[in-house]
C-alpha cells in the first residue's frame, strides 16, 4: 500500500487549534520566500486557509511557485489575493522595490539551501543564499515597518559540523542582532527533518523501493528527530503569534528516530521482506553528517511558553556591531568566490562549530 509519512513517526502527530494559531495572519498582508518548497508551499497553504489580505509569494524558482500558485487559485478563487513573484532574496535593491510595493506585515522567510553535502562544497553559495538572504530581507523587513519576521532554522545550527548548519547558526545570530535596535519582532524557529520534504529520505527509500532495492542507509545507528510538513508549519505559525521578538524557539519532535529502523518499517509497509526482498546497505556517513542531532546548545537552557510544543532556546548575547562588521566581511568574501576563506569564516563565526578531527569518533566508513 502507499505507505503515508504519519505512519513512520512512531507518535501521535501535533495537532494545534487552528483558530488560536492563525488569528494574527487574518487580514494581514502575508509573504512568504522560499514558497515553492516543502516548508513554504505549506506555509501557503495554511496562511491561504486563514484569510490574509493578501498572500505575497516569493521564490527563484518559478516551476515550484507555478505549481502552488496554480494549487491555491483553484482551491480558492477570487477569494484569496495572491502576488506571486518570481525573485532571488540574494538580490538586495529586488527586496527593497519589492518590499517597498507589496507593504508585508508579517514575513516568513523559508529561502534557503539546505543539501548538507552540496554546501560542503560549495560554502561561498551557501553564504549568498542563506546568510545575505536572510541578511537582505531582514534589513527590508526593519526598513519597511514588518510586525513580525520569522526565520526558519533548523537542528542542524546547533554545534554544526557542516557549512549548512554553520550559515543557518549566522542566519538565527543575524535574527538575534535585528531584534536589538528594531521595532520589528524577529524571531527564528529551530525544528529537525520534515517528513517526505524534497530532497528528504522518505521519497529516496521510496524510490529506491520502487526499483527493488537496495535501500541506502549512511549508518546503522544513525538518528533523526521528524515532523510532518503540516506539524512544523502549525507551530511555525504560533511561533510567530507569541513571538516578543529576538527568540530562537525550538520546537518539541518527541524522540529521535533511528533511521534504519524507518526503512525497515518503509519497506514492510510497502509489503516487501527488509533483507529479504530488498537488501539494505551502509554508506558512511557524508561529510559534515552528524549520528545525531541536537536542539538546544549546553549553553542555552530552555524556557517554556503558553504552548506546550514550543520552547525558547536562549543563545548566548551577541555584540551586535562586532556581529554585523564581521557579517560584511564575510559577504564580500563569498561574493569574491574564496571558498577556502569563506570556510574558514563561517567556522570563525560560529563558536560551536565542530571541526572534522573534533567528531572522528562520530564517522562511521
Amino acid at each position: 500500500r502507499d505507505v503515508k509519512v504519519e505512519d513512520l513517526l512512531g507518535r501521535d502527530e501535533i495537532n494545534l487549534e487552528e483558530e488560536k494559531s492563525f488569528k494574527n495572519i487574518k487580514n494581514k498582508n502575508v509573504m512568504v520566500t522560499g514558497a515553492g518548497g516543502s516548508i513554504g508551499s505549506e506555509l501557503c497553504r495554511q496562511i491561504a486557509a486563514s484569510g490574509p489580505k493578501k498572500l505575497i509569494m516569493v521564490d527563484i524558482y518559478e516551476n515550484s511557485i507555478y505549481d502552488v500558485e496554480q494549487e491555491l487559485k483553484r482551491k480558492y478563487g477570487e477569494k484569496l489575493k495572491l502576488d506571486v513573484r518570481v525573485a532571488s532574496v540574494r538580490d538586495s535593491k529586488k527586496m527593497d522595490a519589492l518590499f517597498a510595493e507589496t507593504k508585508p506585515q508579517i514575513v516568513f522567510h523559508a529561502a534557503a539551501h539546505k543539501h548538507v553535502p552540496l554546501m560542503e562544497t560549495s560554502p561561498e553559495e551557501a553564504v549568498k543564499n542563506n546568510v545575505c538572504g536572510t541578511y537582505n530581507v531582514a534589513l527590508c523587513a526593519d526598513k519597511y515597518g514588518v510586525g513580525t519576521f520569522v526565520l526558519i532554522s533548523t537542528d542542524k545550527a546547533v554545534n554544526p559540523t557542516s557549512i549548512m548548519g554553520a550559515t543557518k547558526r549566522i542566519c538565527e545570530m543575524v535574527i538575534q542582532a535585528m531584534s536589538k535596535a528594531s521595532k520589528t519582532r524577529f524571531v527564528a524557529v529551530r525544528f529537525g527533518n520534515v517528513v517526505g520534504s524534497k530532497g528528504s529520505v522518505i521519497p529516496l527509500f521510496k524510490e529506491q523501493i520502487a526499483n527493488g532495492g537496495p535501500v541506502t542507509v549512511t549508518h546503522p545507528d544513525i538518528v533523526r528527530y521528524f515532523m510532518t510538513i503540516s506539524e512544523a508549519v502549525s507551530l511555525v505559525i504560533t511561533a510567530g503569534e507569541i513571538a516578543k521578538g529576538g527568540e530562537v524557539f525550538v520546537l518539541d519532535m518527541g524522540h529521535q528516530v533511528k533511521i534504519l529502523d524507518l526503512a525497515e518499517n518503509l519497506i514492510r509497509l510497502a509489503g516487501f521482506m527488509p533483507y529479504k526482498d530488498i537488501p539494505i546497505t551502509f554508506t558512511g556517513l557524508r561529510q559534515g553528517e552528524k549520528l545525531y542531532e541536537e536542539l538546544l546548545l549546553s549553553e542555552e537552557g530552555i524556557t517554556e511558553t503558553e504552548e506546550k510544543k514550543i520552547f525558547i532556546g536562549n543563545p548566548g548575547e551577541i555584540d551586535k556591531d562586532r556581529f554585523f562588521k564581521r557579517l560584511l566581511e564575510l559577504k564580500a568574501t563569498a561574493y569574491g568566490n574564496d571558498r577556502k576563506d569563506v570556510k574558514e569564516m563561517i567556522i570563525e563565526m560560529v563558536p560551536t562549530f565542530k571541526r572534522e578531527e573534533q567528531i572522528t569518533e562520530e564517522v562511521y566508513y
